[in-house]
């Protein structure tokens, strides 16, 4: 019998009666709802919301993305490399690659 509870559909079967049946006390302890302007209006921290975008589009997302993949691969290949004059030359690469990225 114990080991029918790890069986992985009957344990998912029994946590999806405990999360319906503490769903529904929870509804039931919330009580009635009640329509209201300000629960349907977007809240954010107090403040009105934007009327405009603050990135149009992803290529803001993208620089920034690019950036650190450059810069954790970058110190990947640093890291697990053998000390030589070899290194410093990838070194400055990488540091005018994240230049080059930086200013766009």
């Amino acid at each position: 019998m114990t080991n029918l509870l790890l069986v992985p559909p009957i344990a998912f079967l029994i946590c999806l009666l405990l999360v319906a049946l503490l769903s529904l006390l929870g509804k039931r302890m919330a009580g009635p709802s009640k329509y209201s302007a300000l629960k349907s209006s977007i809240y954010s921290s107090g403040e009105e919301a934007p009327t405009r975008m603050a990135a149009p589009g992803y290529r803001p997302f993208f620089v920034v993305a690019l950036f650190f993949a450059v810069l954790h691969l970058g110190v990947l290949v640093l890291g697990t490399g053998i000390s030589s004059p070899v290194l410093v030359i990838y070194l400055c690469g990488l540091m005018l690659a994240l230049l080059a990225l930086i200013l766009g």
